[in-house]
């Protein structure tokens, strides 16, 4: 990019980053930042990758770059990119802020190009403004139904090669760092059962059940189980593993949205990894439909991500990639905000707790399984979108380590005022092994 009146890319970076930092950047310019022997080395491979933060100087465009290759980091595992991650996180103190003049003398020297649009990535979703000209209003049964199906209908195979056999996308619970994945997703599993407390031959409706392991797990204890999803691909996977251990008279899995469940007076409901899905605004409407299924001293445990911070006014915690590349129209609310909801609705609550650093620890877990079977998540999902999916893993670990996210397990009770109206509704202390 340089000409007479432009600068280099090592000149536009040593305007944002001190020469101390431990960084080094190689440019397709010939130009050069940092030191050789700096451990964190990025190369900066086309002009395009000044054009996508230029155009948007935010996340998605540096997230644009990264995806097609117009910057990379040496060294960087594209399945487990977190130890970069990481570097770039301790670069923080060396980060300056530029002076209006700085900003402008780069404007000017992009511009002495010319405006050039950069490109978009194929696996990149509409935004949420397209999705409703396009008649997706946010949280509405269509749009929930293609935003889950956005997400989940990838490939089985391509899950599996993250989330092993177990096939549990949610956060696991881990006894000690030592214990295995596939043990600290079981021990999740019996703890939201053992906190819902059912016994055989009563009724669990999972919402949002994914591949079935909830209801599989339940049926194993002779617990009916019914688990609706909006995901097909999911639906056909649990239908199989259900036929596959002969628990069809116990097991249950629909194509269905929780607002068209028929049945009431369920003994349980779970949710685990829903709400994320759901909306802020939907919060009380959506716990409100949980009390109506529900009989009464029938239990509720919900499992969702929160956010640490509130936003001003209420406002739901939302990411402009994970809208556009994982979950559109996701958003998240706070712990205090949510236990509210579920009061409001009706219930008691009981009991909560915070996992954020099994949430942490189950993430880098996925990371190396996805690294262990790149090729044939490529394979699955092709390059961009296996390369956007460790990306979007590692970083939420990143953000659990550092407390920018959090994620609850609530249990509460529907009250049963006119057939225990002495409020004796669940025992005096937990009843559960943590």
């Amino acid at each position: 990019m340089a000409n007479g009146k432009s600068m280099t890319i090592s000149e536009m970076v040593g305007m944002f980053v001190s020469p101390q930092a431990p960084l080094r950047v190689d440019a397709f310019d010939g130009s050069t930042f940092g030191p050789e022997s700096a451990p964190l080395h990025v190369k900066v491979n086309n002009p395009n990758a000044v054009y996508q933060i230029v155009e948007h100087p935010n996340e998605i465009g540096v997230v644009r770059a990264y995806i097609l290759g117009d910057f990379d980091v040496e060294g960087i595992d594209y399945a487990d990119p977190y130890p970069v991650l990481r570097s770039f996180i301790d670069m923080a103190p060396y980060v300056r802020k530029p002076t209006p003049l700085d900003v402008a003398r780069v404007a000017a020297a992009v511009f002495s190009h010319g405006f050039r649009k950069a490109p978009v990535p194929e696996v990149e979703g509409p935004s949420k403004w397209q999705r409703i000209k396009s008649g997706l209003l946010p949280h509405t049964e269509k749009a929930d139904s293609e935003t889950v199906s956005y997400h989940y209908d990838q490939s089985n195979d391509f899950y599996a090669d993250f989330l092993g056999p177990s096939m549990t996308y949610t956060c696991a619970v881990f006894e000690n760092e030592s214990m295995s994945l596939e043990d600290a997703q079981a021990n999740k599993l019996r703890l939201i059962l053992d906190k819902l407390g059912l016994k055989p031959g009563q009724r669990l409706l999972d919402i949002g059940c994914g591949w079935g392991s909830m209801v599989i797990t339940a049926a194993r204890r002779g617990i009916k189980a019914l688990g609706v999803t909006l995901s097909k691909e999911q639906a056909a996977y649990a239908q199989e593993w259900i036929r596959r251990e002969g628990l069809e008279d116990l097991a249950e899995v629909r194509v269905m949205d929780y607002r068209d469940v028929p049945e009431r007076d369920f003994d349980g409901i779970c949710s685990i990894g829903m709400m994320e899905h759901v909306g802020v605004k939907n919060y009380k409407s959506y716990f409100e439909e949980m009390f109506k299924l529900l009989k009464p001293m029938g239990r509720l445990l919900n499992h969702q991500i929160t956010i640490s911070h509130g936003k001003p006014n209420g406002k739901p915690g939302t990411d402009e990639f994970l809208d556009r590349y994982i979950f559109p129209d996701g958003d998240l609310g706070t712990p205090g905000f949510i236990e509210s909801c579920i009061h409001d609705s009706g219930f008691n609550v009981v009991h909560q707790e915070n996992l954020r650093q099994h949430y942490a620890l189950t993430l880098h877990h996925w990371n190396h399984n996805l690294s262990e079977h790149w090729d044939d998540a490529v394979k699955q999902v092709g390059f961009d979108r296996a390369k956007v999916w460790g990306l979007y893993m590692a970083a939420c670990a990143l953000n659990f380590e550092l407390d920018g996210i959090q994620i609850h397990q609530f249990l509460a009770v529907k009250p049963d005022r006119v057939g225990h109206p002495d409020g004796k509704w669940y025992p005096l202390r937990p009843w559960w092994k943590a």
